[in-house]
């Protein structure tokens, strides 16, 4: 089993995260930021992830710390579960639907990180959400777990389906690319480089 605890302790939050790679989907959220709660389930369910977030955070603020430094702890947990990368298809993709909205999230898991977020929401905030954490979540995934992801919102009118099938396809975008490859040898690394 790929698995992690990480725990980020700040001035401004206090974030644990534990992560089973090959789980069952199960999440449990506590992060006083109840979208965030929801779109985390997408990732845990739609990746076929086990995901358990606590986090304690400056909300009297605002939502911005608390969400970056989930996306940091996040991606911390999962380059640590998932290890020397021996084995793994590497790259995956997927298109997600919610209604009138479709997005698509391609990632490689390149050790390199990197983010090409294409996304305009319809509105500046979902319930007391503020749709700009979303990037900011992704941003502090992509540079802690080190990979290639690019994310793209290719049409909807309501934010909450537009933010929903982000994280549904970054979910199962990260299922497939960290997946055994049968066709690899279980010590064979993806690449011609040698590492990752």
């Amino acid at each position: 089993m790929r698995t992690a605890q990480v725990a980020r302790n700040t001035l401004e939050t206090q974030v644990s995260v534990e992560l089973n790679l090959d789980g069952e989907g199960i999440g449990r959220f506590a992060t006083g930021v109840p979208f965030l709660d929801h779109m985390l389930d997408q990732i845990a369910r739609h990746g076929t992830m086990d995901i358990k977030v606590d986090a304690k955070g400056d909300l009297h603020i605002d939502a911005h710390h608390t969400v970056e430094d989930i996306g940091i702890t996040l991606g911390q947990a999962f380059a640590r579960a998932l290890g020397d990368k021996k084995g793994v298809r590497r790259y995956g993709h997927a298109y997600v639907p919610l209604d009138e909205a479709l997005s698509r999230v391609v990632v490689d898991l390149s050790g390199r990180p990197g983010l090409v977020f294409n996304v305009e929401f319809t509105r500046d905030k979902i319930g007391d959400f503020d749709v700009e954490l979303v990037r900011e979540f992704f941003q502090g995934f992509v540079n802690h777990a080190g990979v290639t992801l690019h994310a793209d919102n290719l049409r909807g009118l309501n934010a909450h389906h537009q933010a929903e099938t982000l994280f549904k396809a970054l979910g199962r975008a990260l299922r497939m690319a960290t997946e055994f490859d049968p066709r690899l040898s279980p010590a064979a690394l993806p690449s011609t480089k040698g590492s990752l």
